[in-house]
């Protein structure tokens, strides 16, 4: 069976969920189309037996500007979940099975009693617990893949992230902004080129569940071996934007921003506290310029918000801060009074 986009061909994905010995050809398969996902098609399962999720990467992305990516990036996810679920086991949904034609897998299908993170947030619910349990979750995960020379080579997907993260997020807004392309591609260099933990890629709010055991992490197909300040910065972006959104609540994300780091870091041995902290707050402007100006803008900031961001990035992009306490006061200080 050859690559084929199961969104238009309904029985070649009944075929792969009977061919995983998920049900039998004469079930009834009921398939719904989840939304949300710009760079999968996403699938409920519903058979005799159970429900399920089936995901397929797509080679274009579904957003405004053009982002062509390689499908063999599921491979990458699929062993992200494996490798993970031996780590924290309750924070990751368990892969049944995957169809390497189709560039798709099946995993457990998590219902109704898990919110998403991103939903909660922009609903005004706002909890330092929470904040705290993604870090603690993300720590566990980088202290146990710390400096392994075998996920190393496993996860050498460098090709893979460039693509799907750093020219779309990092490259695209130094095009656009030729003042800062500098420092930006300056950043693009060092985190291509620090190789130290098994990074998620996409720790995002809208990539993680809140369930009765905590936090449990989606969408891992940007895996690779690299820099935790990705991940890192990569999450706390989310508490900035949603700052700027909800200045009301500036406080408290912002708060969540220092529980979610400080519960991390105390799982660092790798390397000191302060090294990787400058790391984390010299890349986190420039993350949050990207999603203003990069492939990939954030959908809920209105366009007096935007420039603002846009402003205050910039100018925090330039200072290269060595500090998150220095990110979040000036942010306080410019984006949400």
């Amino acid at each position: 069976m050859a690559y084929v986009d199961l969104s238009r061909d309904h029985d070649a994905l009944v075929r792969i969920v009977v061919s995983l010995a998920l049900a039998k050809a004469d079930d009834k398969i009921v398939v719904t189309a989840l939304t949300g996902g710009v760079s999968s098609g996403i699938y409920r399962i519903d058979v005799p037996g159970g429900s399920y999720c089936l995901k397929q990467a797509l080679p274009k992305l579904k957003v405004a500007k053009d982002w062509v990516v390689p499908v063999e990036r599921v491979f990458a996810e699929i062993d992200w979940l494996r490798t993970v679920g031996a780590i924290v086991p309750q924070h990751v949904p368990k892969v049944l099975g995957q169809h390497d034609a189709a560039k798709c897998f099946v995993m457990e299908f998590l219902g109704a009693e898990f919110r998403n993170w991103k939903a909660q947030l922009l609903a005004g619910n706002i909890a330092l617990d929470t904040a705290r349990g993604v870090g603690d979750v993300l720590g566990q995960i980088h202290s146990a893949t710390a400096d392994d020379a075998v996920l190393a080579r496993r996860f050498a997907h460098d090709a893979n992230f460039y693509s799907i993260r750093l020219e779309p997020y990092l490259v695209e807004a130094a095009r656009v902004h030729p003042a800062v392309a500098g420092v930006l591609l300056g950043l693009v260099e060092r985190t291509a080129h620090t190789k130290r933990v098994l990074v998620h890629g996409d720790v995002s709010p809208k990539n993680i569940l809140l369930g009765p055991q905590g936090p449990v992490l989606l969408d891992a197909e940007c895996a690779w071996f690299g820099d935790p300040a990705f991940d890192v910065a990569f999450c706390a972006n989310h508490f900035l934007l949603k700052a700027a959104h909800m200045p009301s609540r500036a406080a408290d994300l912002l708060a969540c921003l220092a529980a979610f780091w400080s519960a991390y870091a105390a799982h660092m041995q790798w390397e000191r506290h302060d090294v990787l902290e400058a790391r984390v707050a010299s890349l986190l402007p420039g993350l949050a310029l990207a999603r203003i100006d990069g492939k990939s803008p954030v959908e809920y900031l209105d366009e007096a918000t935007r420039a603002v961001v846009r402003e205050t990035a910039m100018d925090l992009v330039q200072r290269e801060p060595a500090t998150l306490a220095v990110v979040a006061d000036h942010w306080m200080k410019e984006v949400c009074q």
